[in-house]
């Protein structure tokens, strides 16, 4: 018997940090994703393979009783495979009454931040048929945006209300879209981190009127027709974020961009969004010149 599922990757275009706090986040499934195929098989032990387009990313075998890891490739990565199994058990006690070979692919680099915990936490939810806002729980934690672009095919609107996932349809479909990329600063940020960082600099400070303007953000950007008037929001967003997290917006690093530059997710080193009027060819050309090679436009990675 086999059964594969997958789940597309995301980006966050507004609410990165306050979407913790209540924000409504807008947020961009991917045509880039993950599959995760289970298989019953004969072995007396769970295998694992994992894949990216490099090839074999990672393998494990583990007892399906037990779950102990009986022998690796990565022991820091068979310990969080354990840990979401254990999680998974723990929701569904039948999860793993049988001896299973589990093979997942990846269509991006994991080191890019594009969604290979949350794709991953998606399917297997699904295969064991459990929660995944549980799941994503009870393993990385999070405000679950991503769990919920895993299974949508538009962009979304996500906020939290009373802790729990509230998501609707955002319809954004910008007319200047082969205006927008998306590129790869080259440091994947750990947002685990950079929450408890940002939550720590402003434990003392009224967030409610910055949770506010950026709700409005994320309201309002989907109804925009006008791309001068597109990048003027994402200004006021990345102020607000740079006002809350004392760093310089990721602009003041390409002075001589012609265009608008807004952070995405965690900031330092994830994806950043670049709005701008010049050609896909001058834009790669900039950032190539600045070994930036992982660029995508917006037509091409984002659902329609």
């Amino acid at each position: 018997m086999t059964q594969t599922f997958t789940a597309n990757g995301k980006l966050l275009l507004t609410g990165e940090y306050f979407v913790l706090h209540g924000a409504l986040a807008l947020a961009l499934p991917l045509r880039l994703g993950q599959s995760l195929t289970v298989t019953t098989h004969h072995s007396e032990s769970l295998q694992w393979n994992a894949y990216t387009p490099d090839g074999l990313w990672f393998s494990a075998n583990l007892n399906p009783h037990t779950l102990e890891i009986l022998n690796t490739d990565d022991p820091a990565k068979a310990e969080t495979l354990k840990k979401i199994l254990s999680a998974t058990r723990e929701l569904n006690l039948n999860a793993f009454n049988r001896n299973l070979r589990f093979d997942t692919h990846l269509d991006f680099n994991p080191s890019w931040g594009l969604g290979s915990s949350s794709t991953l936490i998606s399917n297997i939810a699904r295969w064991a048929q459990v929660n995944p806002y549980q799941l994503l729980k009870m393993t990385f934690g999070g405000s679950g945006y991503d769990i919920a672009c895993a299974t949508n095919a538009t962009p979304i609107f996500y906020r939290l209300e009373m802790n729990q996932p509230v998501t609707a349809p955002a319809f954004f479909k910008p007319p200047f879209a082969h205006q927008l990329f998306f590129v790869y600063l080259g440091h994947k940020q750990q947002s685990s981190n950079e929450v408890k960082n940002f939550n720590q600099r402003t434990q003392h400070t009224d967030l409610h009127e910055a949770r506010e303007t950026v709700t409005e953000i994320s309201r309002k950007l989907p109804t925009v027709k006008y791309f001068d008037d597109f990048c003027e929001y994402l200004q006021q967003h990345e102020a607000i974020l740079a006002r809350c997290l004392n760093r310089e917006p990721v602009q003041k690093r390409f002075p001589d961009f012609e265009g608008t530059m807004k952070s995405l997710g965690a900031w330092g080193g994830d994806f950043i969004l670049a709005a701008t009027p010049w050609t896909e060819h001058k834009v790669r050309e900039y950032f190539h010149a600045k070994d930036m090679d992982v660029i995508f436009n917006y037509n091409t990675i984002v659902y329609p």
